[in-house]
């Protein structure tokens, strides 16, 4: 059970991203689709990044910048162009699927330079590594696990403490009233899609570099999706996407760890649990009442100033 749990936290870390991306983008009245295509160049990059320059910091960079630049994309065509956002985001995935396979093909079967694997080796925290049962699942993890920890601390920090975040929801909630009170509409919702996509990036890295390294055509497989309905899930709140982040985990590892405990059990069958799950929280979402619940009143909506 002890190596159960640390592994959900391993298969929790891509979708913990991808899932703050994707919340803090929506907070801003934004709806991306095209999670699943900035997980795939996040990955594609990251290890691209990687397998030349032997670098992590380097990988990360690179990561982390063609989720932004993928974000980029659709917030000038969203914001500026006014483009419809479920279209942009749909086409946004096509496009990432594309590119990765156009610039990753020949990377196919190479593996994570070795600098790079011991960079993001575990590292035992002392003392809270020594917990029984906690510390093996929370606190005997690499780098890259210790910042998601860290994201959700500042995400809700800065989401519900700060000025910054204040602006972002107003803008999210009611764009006309953030414009009327003199906040910047379009720099909040393109520092804010950005940097969610940079988060994007980086759990397509996580993929890459720390669960399969090495190169695969897609290893996101569907986690773009499904970080997009642990959206909804948690509620636009980081604690909550946490938790949720962790139960998919669980459910994505199930299958392997029945049958290492001598379960007859189809690892198809289960494979598709996730993905029931995600049907079911969607279909959970449309009866929510609770004002915290529901999502921005204004995400997926185009503003124009002269409509105020």
């Amino acid at each position: 059970m002890s190596e159960f749990l640390y592994a959900c936290i391993i298969a929790a870390t891509p979708l913990l991203f991808a899932t703050l991306g994707e919340l803090i983008t929506e907070k801003s009245g934004s709806l991306n689709l095209g999670v699943e295509g900035m997980m795939i160049m996040g990955a594609s990059v990251g290890f691209i990044a990687a397998y030349s320059t032997s670098n992590a910091g380097v990988a990360l960079l690179g990561a982390f910048g063609a989720g932004a630049l993928a974000a980029l994309i659709f917030a000038v065509l969203t914001v500026s162009l006014q483009a419809n956002q479920v279209v942009t985001g749909l086409t946004l995935t096509i496009f990432g699927a594309g590119l990765s396979r156009f610039i990753g093909d020949q990377f196919i079967g190479q593996t994570v330079p070795s600098g790079v694997r011991h960079f993001f080796s575990d590292i035992h925290i002392p003392l809270l590594s020594d917990i029984p049962v906690i510390g093996r699942m929370l606190f005997q993890h690499d780098i890259f696990v210790y910042f998601g920890y860290i994201s959700v601390a500042l995400f809700t920090i800065y989401i519900y403490k700060t000025r910054l975040g204040l602006n972002m929801r107003a803008v999210g909630e009611n764009t006309a009233a953030a414009d009327a009170s003199g906040v910047s509409i379009t720099a909040h919702k393109y520092l804010h899609i950005i940097i969610g996509g940079g988060f994007v990036g980086l759990g397509g890295a996580y993929l890459s570099l720390v669960t399969v390294p090495i190169y695969q055509a897609d290893v996101v497989t569907g986690r773009g999706w499904i970080a997009v309905a642990l959206v909804i899930f948690a509620a636009w709140n980081p604690i909550k996407a946490f938790l949720a982040s962790l139960l998919f985990g669980a459910l994505s590892i199930l299958g392997l760890w029945l049958q290492s405990t001598g379960v007859a059990v189809s690892q198809y069958l289960v494979d598709m649990l996730p993905y029931i799950a995600t049907i079911v929280i969607v279909v959970i979402s449309t009866r929510k009442n609770r004002k915290e619940d529901l999502p921005p009143a204004n995400l997926s909506v185009s503003y124009f100033r002269e409509d105020r």
